[in-house]
């Protein structure tokens, strides 16, 4: 029987997070000290990366030691440096002999529209939220990567939602499955259990919805710079023992869990990626694992924008529900 757990009660695992509230960006970081199998599905046409082919099943590194969910864009990805300085001062990474190479992967999202676009995580904000780890001070909301995210942003800015970062996990027997989600779409959430939508384009007057796919549909033109302030990206955590072959197809099936929540999805004005990580060494089945990888992953994306706050302009789906009508 599937059980509700707190993310942070899968073990094996760290994690952190930073922000820069005032300038709508941040980072979370996940740290496996003694190192963690890891496969990787990028399914947007605009991921902003570091060190992905390190999940290449082809590659030679069986195991990496953190990944970094960031915004920022490809500006962001400095933060990584930071998280390598924290690692290698703890002697945590791969021996090369006169040092440890900490095996550090990232993805980042686009939230330079939101708050001060000058300002991005970087190495300073990666090693804060590595410290932070030490305390556990994760949060579902407007923390860590999702502290600039938003979504429905097909029409523009304008017309958008604050959205977050979100998390949820199901255990059973001793198996545990779980996911951490930056939700930053170009699209519409919907509740994958009754098909509602909750979040996304907002009407003109900002007191209803618009469905993003209508609008694209009434516009059959060729759109050759989509606005591009979009990408989520996730992370499938497990205590399962799988090689880095069957997590990159675990990861592969969690996108089963975006496009059941967010419609449109893996545009190629989205970067739309998910991480897969084992950190324990229970018996599982693949199949089982990548089924509830699915699901955890549209549980978390609703969480991510239910417990978005508003901020920047952007009204939350608690505000918007809330907003008198007439």
């Amino acid at each position: 029987m599937k059980q509700e757990i707190q993310i942070t009660e899968i073990g094996g695992i760290r994690i952190g997070q930073a922000e820069n509230t005032e300038a709508g960006t941040g980072c979370t970081v996940l740290i496996s000290e003694k190192g963690m199998a890891a496969g990787l599905d990028v399914r947007g046409g605009g991921p902003a990366s570091r060190e992905s082919e390190l999940m290449d099943p082809l590659t030679a590194a069986a195991e990496i030691h953190a990944v970094v969910l960031a915004g920022g864009s490809a500006f962001g990805l400095g933060a990584a440096d930071g998280v390598m300085e924290y690692l290698e001062q703890r002697g945590i990474g791969f021996d090369v002999g006169v040092t440890k190479v900490p095996l550090v992967s990232q993805a980042d999202l686009f939230d330079l529209s939101v708050g001060n676009a000058s300002v991005r995580p970087d190495k300073e904000m990666g090693y804060q939220a590595c410290v932070n780890s030490e305390k556990g001070n994760y949060r579902d909301g407007n923390f860590g990567a999702g502290c600039g995210a938003t979504v429905g942003k097909f029409a523009g800015m304008d017309f958008c939602m604050k959205s977050g970062i979100g998390s949820y996990a199901l255990q059973i027997g001793e198996l545990q499955v779980g996911a951490i989600v930056a939700v930053n779409a170009l699209g519409d959430i919907y509740d994958w259990k009754t098909g509602e939508k909750i979040a996304g384009l907002l009407s003109e007057d900002r007191k209803s919805f618009r469905q993003t796919e209508d609008l694209m549909y009434a516009n059959t033109e060729v759109v050759e710079n989509k606005f591009t302030g979009n990408t989520t990206i996730g992370i499938i955590l497990t205590n399962g023992e799988f090689s880095k072959p069957s997590l990159c197809k675990i990861a592969g099936m969690a996108h089963d869990g975006y496009a059941r929540s967010i419609r449109p999805v893996h545009t190629t004005a989205d970067g739309d990626s998910i991480y897969a990580v084992s950190l324990g060494n229970i018996k599982a089945d693949q199949d089982l694992v990548g089924t509830l990888a699915a699901e955890v992953m549209s549980e978390a994306i609703i969480r991510a924008v239910t417990s978005a706050e508003s901020r920047y302009g952007f009204p939350s789906v608690h505000e918007f529900r809330n907003m008198p009508r007439n």
